[in-house]
């Protein structure tokens, strides 16, 4: 274990997260609402921490090996997450305890979106920027950590990149190098997130929710300026650009780039994960849509369109923005998109859940088996595509589901024993596993008051699902620990 090339690189890295700090505190020049005092403190802190971790090693220059990587890579998302805690819970305007500070933290920069703040439009103008902020910086970490680190593992995106995109660029990653494809990756984000900001907008937003919005919507977060989400500002056409950039978002990055540098759009049709991903969304649209209409949930048809529209994407890509108390309506539907998000999106894309790519795998596997039972001696492949996908990949899609239930299961049983009733216990496991933030019951809007130890248990599964399980499970082995 190269302990002290790990401390140069976290050093470096709190540095520069440090910097974050930073426009937030602008805002509250701007706006004059007097709460960038406790970003200027948390700033000159974290500073000194990188500064005081990354100088005893500033000329080490040993290359990390992959193991190197994994712990790099969840002391990343803790560490930064921990680092994020301290302008939460230095402002005065946000009376939080230290527990729902790290809740806010970490629900943020996993892209969550679960809070335990009530009155969130009451708060100063550089809180608000400051938690939207946190969700699009955690939004581009994710895209990061999918290409260069989960790879290692047999399970992430770039592991199935050459099955999953069609055409000139299968049998290559999008650039030689890691740093290269992060940079890309950086352009086409950033794209989005302003022509977003842009849209909302033209659509009746202010500058100031437009930008705040966008941050959250390409992340896939669901954190909003105000109580009521996106329902706030009661507009149809911003909810379409909403579900619009959703979508976008919840798509497979890479394939974003083929149809960049392809100047076309048949990498996304002809990629069988977007296909599957755009076809799981059509049916329970239609499935939320058929049923809100046969219960009268809405007054006219046009409404209930939108509304259906709007929460199937907005729960399943594990968003969690809301414009109604979704809670409220027939329970089949609260289950049935609860369940939805843990497809989520696609892999090397900001959404949580399992990835559709591994569910699609897991079906086709299934099927495989069936067609096995009928005729023994068959001999049946999974593809994805036209690709035929070697063993190695299907059993790391098992083991990663196994260890995705094993972890859920836990965690919930865990919720239990703190007293939540089982309706609640459920439903905030999943929200917190999958990155998706609201749940039913006790935490249907908020989870300001649930226990502190059931919220520490919900930050331990937010970053297990953004972390996809794996990264951090694998530090608990024994061989991990083996020189």
């Amino acid at each position: 274990m190269r302990t002290r090339g790990i401390l140069r690189i976290l050093g470096l890295l709190i540095c520069l997260f440090s910097a974050t700090l930073l426009p937030p505190a602008v805002v509250a020049l701007i706006y004059g609402d007097g709460g960038g005092t406790a970003f200027i403190l948390a700033f000159a802190i974290s500073l000194g921490i990188g500064f005081l971790v990354w100088y005893p090693q500033r000329n080490v220059r040993h290359d990390l090996k992959v193991r190197d990587g994994f712990l790099l890579t969840v002391l990343f998302w803790t560490v930064l997450g921990m680092v994020g805690v301290m302008p939460l819970y230095f402002a005065e305007e946000l009376p939080l305890s230290f527990t729902d500070a790290v809740f806010e933290s970490f629900s943020g920069l996993t892209t969550t979106g679960a809070t335990v703040i009530q009155g969130i439009e009451t708060l100063p103008h550089s809180l608000l920027f400051y938690r939207q902020q946190l969700q699009w910086l955690g939004g581009m970490g994710i895209i990061v950590l999918a290409v260069a680190i989960l790879p290692m593992l047999g399970i992430g995106g770039m592991q199935l990149y050459r099955a999953e995109i069609p055409g000139p660029l299968k049998d290559a990653k999008m650039t030689p190098r890691i740093a290269d494809t992060a940079k890309h990756l950086w352009y086409i984000y950033v794209a989005l997130t302003a022509v977003c900001a842009t849209a909302y907008h033209l659509a009746g937003m202010s500058w100031f929710d437009a930008i705040g919005h966008a941050f959250s919507t390409i992340a896939v977060g669901g954190f909003s300026t105000y109580d009521a989400s996106m329902g706030y500002f009661d507009s149809a056409t911003i909810n379409t650009i909403c579900v619009v950039f959703l979508l976008l978002s919840s798509i497979n990055f890479a394939v974003h780039y083929a149809a960049i540098t392809g100047r076309s759009i048949l990498p996304l049709l002809r990629d069988p994960e977007t296909r599957a991903f755009l076809g799981i969304q059509a049916t329970l649209i239609f499935i939320v849509f058929a049923t809100v209409l046969v219960h009268d949930v809405y007054s006219d048809t046009g409404t209930a369109f939108n509304q259906a529209l709007f929460q199937a994407v907005s729960i399943s890509t594990t968003a969690g923005f809301a414009t109604t108390d979704f809670a409220s309506w027939p329970l089949f539907l609260p289950i049935l998109l609860i369940f939805a998000s843990f497809i989520g999106g696609c892999a090397s894309s900001t959404a949580g859940g399992l990835k559709v790519v591994r569910v699609v795998l897991l079906f086709r596997q299934g099927v495989r088996e069936l067609n096995r039972l009928v005729h023994p001696s068959g001999v049946y492949s999974v593809k994805l595509g036209q690709r035929v996908l070697p063993p190695r990949i299907v059993e790391a899609v098992w083991g990663f589901f196994a260890a995705y239930a094993l972890v859920f299961v836990v965690i919930m049983l865990g919720l239990l024993a703190t007293g939540l009733e089982d309706i609640t216990a459920f439903s905030a496991t999943a929200a917190a596993l999958n990155n998706l933030g609201p749940g039913l019951g006790d935490v249907a809007a908020n989870y300001a008051t649930i226990p502190d130890g059931a919220k520490w248990l919900l930050v331990l599964a937010m970053i297990f699902g953004r972390l996809e399980v794996f990264t951090l499970l694998v530090l608990l082995t024994p061989t991990f620990w083996r020189s």
